[in-house]
C-alpha cells in the first residue's frame, strides 16, 4: 500500500499548492483558464479512447454503465455530499462545483493502464515504482487543476486512495481476469467519460458523468465475454 499512500498524499500536497496558487489568479482570469483546462482535458480523453480496439465493448459498456449508473443515481448523491461541502468551503465567486472538480480529478487521476497495472503490481509483488511515477505526474497534475477547479481536486485523493488501493489489496483475485485488452478497453470506456466532463467544462452540455462511470468496469466480463461467442463461431 506505500505506493498508493504516497499518490494519494502527493494529490494532497499538489491540490494544496494549487489551491494557494489559486489566490494570486486575477478573477477575471477564472473563467480563460478553465477553458484552456477543458481544451487540455479533450485531449486526455481524446487520447486515452484510441486504446480500446473493440468498439462494442465500449457501447455496451456506456449502455450497462449508464442503467446501473442511473438506477443507483449517483450523480445525485454525489452533488448531495458536494452540496453540503460547498456550504462549508465554497467560496463566493467561484464557478467550479465541488462536484465538478472531485469528478473530473478522480476521472484524470484514476482512469488508465498505469493506475491498473501500478496496482496490481504492488498488490502482487510489492513492486510500486509505476505507482511512484504516477504519484510524481499526478502531483503536478494536482496543482494546475486544483488552481482552476478548487477544492474539489484536493477531495479526490481519497478517491484514489480508496480505488487503488481496493485495486492493490484485491490483487490476487482480480489479476486473472484485467489482462492488456481488459485494460485497454477501460481506458477507452473511462476516457470518453473525461471527454463528456470536458464538455461540460465548456459548457456545451449537462450530461451527468458520475452516472456513467459503472461503465469503466463493465470490460471486465465483456471482453472475456466477447472471446467466448468468438470462439463458438
Amino acid at each position: 500500500m506505500l505506493g498508493v499512500i504516497v499518490n494519494t498524499l502527493t494529490v494532497v500536497i499538489g491540490s494544496t499548492i494549487g489551491l494557494v496558487a489559486k489566490k494570486a489568479i486575477p478573477a477575471e482570469w477564472t473563467d480563460f483558464i478553465m477553458k484552456g483546462i477543458a481544451l487540455c482535458v479533450i485531449y486526455i480523453g481524446i487520447s486515452g479512447t484510441l486504446e480500446g480496439e473493440n468498439t462494442l465493448v465500449m457501447i455496451i459498456s456506456m449502455v450497462l454503465g449508464a442503467v446501473i449508473g442511473s438506477w443507483i443515481d449517483l450523480d445525485k448523491h454525489l452533488n448531495n455530499l458536494a452540496g453540503k461541502l460547498e456550504a462549508r468551503f465554497k467560496k463566493p465567486g467561484e464557478k467550479a462545483t465541488i462536484a465538478e472538480g472531485f469528478v473530473t480529478a478522480s476521472l484524470l487521476f484514476c482512469v488508465g493502464a498505469m493506475t491498473i497495472v501500478g496496482s496490481l503490481q504492488a498488490g502482487l509483488v510489492g513492486d510500486n515504482e509505476m505507482l511512484f511515477t504516477k504519484a510524481t505526474l499526478d502531483g503536478i497534475s494536482s496543482v494546475i487543476f486544483a488552481a482552476s477547479l478548487g477544492i474539489g481536486v484536493l477531495f479526490s485523493a481519497a478517491f484514489v486512495f480508496v480505488f487503488q488501493g481496493s485495486i492493490v489489496l484485491m490483487a490476487q483475485l482480480i489479476a486473472p481476469f484485467i489482462g492488456d485488452v481488459v485494460i485497454a478497453e477501460m481506458t477507452c470506456v473511462g476516457s470518453l467519460l473525461i471527454f463528456a466532463i470536458a464538455l461540460n467544462m465548456l459548457d456545451l452540455t449537462k450530461l451527468k458523468v458520475m452516472n456513467y462511470t459503472p461503465a469503466i468496469f463493465m470490460p471486465i466480463a465483456l471482453c472475456p465475454l466477447f472471446d467466448y461467442v468468438s470462439s463458438l463461431l
